[in-house]
């Protein structure tokens, strides 16, 4: 009897440029390169890897899509930095209905060592009660109070956290991790419904108890896919949108 097909599985192989863009992305969860710092040249890393120069640069494309390399014309290949202006509030989605661009001023609100939630601790690896620091500030445009937010980081992975060293970095969230930590967030998954403000929302974003709010809960991560920070954020959306560029 003859064989004429076969339903047996072949085996599968990652195109080599995907292989390159692993290894680049273990050499930045290794800190080899830093935040803001140079990689080496396309032929220096295809010389590393015993590969063309043109897989190299395949792979320093996608990771750059990405927004975790960016390249500078005549200078190099660096490491994405939320130091940058550009990436400094990349996550940031509430505008003004206006148009208007400008960077919003964090204000501290809270500052507490808690114990984990089951989602927090499900979202971010935890064991269940893990200790964890709870941060709630506030974003205030023109004078406008329009997101409280709450970002939960685990204690171990932020030792020493206090009021004043918050304080001293009146930047964005990320650059702080980035900065004091040396961990850079990469990537977020949201998840949007609306909610009613209870008392405490109110009163920091100067609404009515019960008025609609956006509420927006994030995972951020951080190289290798590990999750690092949970966030929820409540958002005033009177004279303000989330906005979001597909493509």
């Amino acid at each position: 009897m003859s064989r004429t097909a076969t339903t047996e599985p072949r085996p599968s192989f990652r195109p080599l440029y995907e292989q390159i863009k692993i290894l680049l992305t273990q050499s930045l969860v290794a800190g080899e390169w830093k935040p803001g710092e140079s990689i080496p040249s396309e032929i220096e890393l295809a010389q590393r890897y015993q590969v063309s120069q043109g897989t190299v640069r395949k792979a320093i494309d996608e990771l750059a899509a990405e927004h975790i390399l960016v390249r500078r014309q005549g200078k190099g290949t660096f490491v994405a930095s939320h130091n940058e202006p550009a990436y400094q509030f990349r996550f940031l989605r509430v505008l003004p209905d206006s148009g208007g661009k400008g960077y919003p001023e964090s204000l501290l609100v809270d500052l507490k060592r808690v114990k984990a939630s089951a989602e927090v601790a499900r979202a971010l690896g935890l064991r269940g009660g893990a200790a964890v620091h709870s941060i709630k500030r506030l974003l205030v445009f023109e004078g406008k109070p329009v997101v409280l937010d709450e970002m939960v980081l685990s204690a171990s992975q932020f030792p020493g956290i206090t009021k004043e060293r918050l304080e001293e970095h009146r930047v964005s969230m990320y650059a702080f991790y980035e900065n004091v930590f040396g961990l850079r967030m990469i990537r977020a998954e949201e998840r949007l419904r609306a909610v009613a403000a209870d008392a405490f929302a109110a009163r920091h974003l100067k609404v009515a108890a019960g008025t609609p709010l956006l509420c927006v809960d994030r995972i951020a991560f951080t190289y290798g896919d590990k999750p690092v920070e949970w966030r929820r954020g409540l958002c005033v959306t009177e004279g303000f949108s989330y906005f979001n560029e597909l493509s």
